[in-house]
């Protein structure tokens, strides 16, 4: 081939990419448009739509204020639904209200209910009022109780209290015991406090102890101190350690800081060392680090 007509190949191709980029412009801000038309967009520009996408667009609109009627939003148009979809949006709305009032929610509209759903929303509040009564809540109205519902209430009501006060918790109202519940609320809070003091836990109150419990807490409490001194731990108060204990744990300590300078490995104390030990390590080791 001509080096002439080289070159003009070569410039068409040139001048046709060139022409390209303006229409693949053009096609992405129309796509954008588009989309944002569907999406109900303030930047769209339905001008620029054909009538498929028109069409699309139409259908996108009427599906969100269809469901922004059933979601209750402002932004719904009852005049743009359909008989059908009004029809069904006004079950749903009515539904919605009926639950609403059966559950007690805010939102309920006893104007808009039947005969019988009244009935039955009265049913609903008078069972919930019970449970709420009967579990203590704050809801409760006694006034609403019959006879029968309230001697169920206060038998419940003593019931939590008893359980409360079993359970050493604020609310528990010690006058409203009987004498057997007293006497078996004391042993449980003497079992509580036996279990605080053996555990090292706080609440403990040592006077309150039987000498049986005493000892056992002593022991305890000295095994918790031997446990914490073997390990190293810095609440050791090695003054309650007995002199088997204290020999016990030199040994192991002087056993510990051995196998660290022959291995070079942890903290090591050469001062501890007897002579026969320092002839163990090597050589290379003898002397500490610089």
């Amino acid at each position: 081939m001509k080096p002439g007509m080289m070159r003009c190949l070569w410039v068409g191709a040139v001048v046709l990419s060139l022409t390209q980029v303006p229409v693949f412009a053009q096609s992405s801000d129309h796509g954008s448009n588009v989309s944002a038309c569907l999406q109900g967009g303030s930047l769209c520009d339905d001008s620029t739509l054909t009538q498929s996408e028109a069409s699309e667009v139409a259908i996108a609109e009427h599906q969100r204020n269809v469901s922004d009627c059933r979601d209750r939003f402002s932004s719904c148009d009852h005049s743009k639904l359909t008989p059908n979809e009004n029809r069904a949006l006004a079950v749903a709305e009515h539904q919605r209200n009926l639950s609403d009032c059966m559950n007690g929610w805010g939102l309920c509209d006893r104007s808009k209910l039947t005969h019988s759903e009244a009935s039955a929303v009265v049913i609903a509040e008078g069972q919930r009022n019970l449970s709420d009564c009967r579990y203590g809540v704050a809801a409760c109205d006694h006034s609403k109780l019959s006879p029968a519902e309230a001697s169920e209430v206060a038998i419940a009501q003593r019931q939590r209290n008893f359980s409360d006060c079993t359970s050493g918790f604020d609310s528990c109202n010690r006058s409203a015991l009987t004498q057997r519940e007293e006497s078996e609320v004391a042993a449980a809070e003497r079992q509580r406090n036996f279990s605080n003091c053996t555990e090292g836990w706080a609440h403990c109150d040592h006077s309150t102890l039987t000498q049986p419990e005493t000892i056992a807490v002593a022991h305890a409490e000295h095994q918790r101190n031997l446990a914490e001194c073997t390990a190293g731990g810095a609440a050791c108060d090695y003054s309650k350690l007995t002199e088997s204990e204290a020999g016990a744990l030199a040994a192991a300590e002087h056993q510990r800081n051995y196998t660290a300078c022959l291995n070079d490995y942890g903290y090591c104390d050469r001062s501890q060392l007897t002579p026969s030990e320092v002839g163990t390590i090597p050589a290379r080791l003898a002397a500490p680090p610089l």
